[in-house]
């Protein structure tokens, strides 16, 4: 359902009494966040340097080698998204769902030019912020308490200056949240997709949370879902009547006092400046799905190796080495590790990858599709000599 950029949707804070829950809803008292979530980011992107895919059911695909249908949907437009094409679904579904619609179009992504629309929008977004925090190429949170003064009024002002200036410079559109915290403004930024703006005063946070489903809150997923409706709560309304201890006994101390708060719009979470996230990464798709260690092992040698001649190419060291499988079903599973010091040593690499796939595969049934490093926590390496002793083979 569409919102007018126009018009955001005000929950004004003397509309109602506040009750106990509402008092503890604002965070540190007079704090304005706003999320900026970017709509159907790499599909819009796509119909902004080709307009005329505007009126087509778009999906960016991520392609694997083999085969045209072989691979999986990064994002669709709203069009697409009509028949059920959804991000995650594997190709083969999505042109099953489309195969009606003729002038439907499959894209490969093209993260090179996501990224440049992204960095320039990004740009954009932080003249609006006293603190910015970048999330991902599509999402970015900012706190504007001190140049609004706490001021709702002026807040919904600034976010549609900087929606309006955001459309200029990048012609995307995006969908803000403005609320006293981050988990509500991540909700809200939601609310009224596509080119929303939701402005969620203090006192009403109950009254905007009580209707939206249990699934709403960011980190609730099927699973928990599912076990929520089974203890007869479909809204977060329903979750502001259980006690925390109820929903700790059956989820654990942590979660379940997580969901408490998020039902009652509860979260002191500071915007904190976070520069985008620079890592190195290959994945590659196997020549057979297999779940078997030593054939996985083989191929995550020759991942680690492509990786690693990324590393000397840019004369990096890397202090966090991930991997990342992708099952028969599509779903993913990944691991990490911290190393204690910065590395560039190909063996390293590879020892650290292999403890990590041989941990993942542990009381793993589904077989794996593609596998792949990953290295972060980057720094440069200063000097030809250390650069040239870390050039060895694996």
């Amino acid at each position: 359902m569409g919102m007018d950029a126009g018009d955001p949707e005000v929950l004004d804070a003397d509309a109602g009494p506040m009750d106990d829950a509402d008092a503890g809803d604002s965070g540190r008292k007079g704090r304005i966040v706003l999320h900026v979530d970017f709509d159907y980011f790499y599909a819009q992107c796509e119909e902004v340097r080709r307009p005329e895919l505007k009126t087509h059911p778009v999906a960016v695909c991520v392609f694997s080698d083999r085969g045209a249908d072989s691979g999986a949907i990064a994002t669709a437009n709203y069009s697409a998204r009509r028949h059920g094409v959804r991000s995650g679904m594997p190709i083969s579904f999505a042109k099953r769902r489309l195969a009606g619609e003729p002038d439907a179009v499959f894209l490969p992504t093209d993260f090179d030019y996501y990224s440049e629309v992204s960095q320039r929008a990004m740009d954009t977004m932080r003249g609006f912020a006293d603190v910015f925090e970048y999330v991902g190429k599509d999402e970015a949170y900012l706190d504007i308490s001190s140049r609004t003064g706490g001021d709702f009024g002026l807040a919904a002002h600034v976010a549609q200056q900087l929606k309006n200036a955001v459309r200029e410079k990048t012609r995307l559109t995006c969908s803000v949240g403005v609320t006293p915290n981050k988990l509500l403004s991540k909700i809200a930024s939601d609310y009224r997709k596509p080119d929303g703006l939701t402005v969620v005063e203090p006192g009403m946070v109950g009254e905007f949370l009580g209707p939206l489903r249990v699934r709403d809150i960011p980190g609730i997923g099927g699973m928990t879902e599912k076990r929520l409706a089974g203890m007869g709560m479909k809204t977060i309304g329903d979750l502001r009547n259980k006690s925390v201890f109820e929903l700790q006994r059956e989820f654990g101390r942590k979660h379940g006092a997580y969901i408490r708060n998020a039902s009652l719009g509860v979260s002191d979470d500071p915007v904190a400046e976070r520069e985008p996230s620079v890592q190195y990464s290959k994945i590659t798709t196997l020549a057979r799905d297999s779940g078997d260690y030593e054939f996985l092992s083989g191929a995550l040698r020759g991942v680690c190796a492509e990786l690693h001649a990324v590393v000397i190419r840019n004369r990096r060291l890397f202090k966090s080495v991930g991997i990342q499988l992708v099952l028969a079903d599509m779903s993913q599973k990944s691991r990490s590790r911290m190393l204690r010091n910065p590395t560039a040593d190909p063996g390293e690499l590879w020892r650290c990858a292999n403890r990590l796939l041989s941990e993942v595969l542990h009381n793993q049934d589904m077989t794996v599709r593609r596998l792949g490093v990953k290295v972060s926590e980057l720094s440069e390496v200063r000097g030809q000599s250390r650069m040239d002793s870390f050039l060895g083979a694996p």
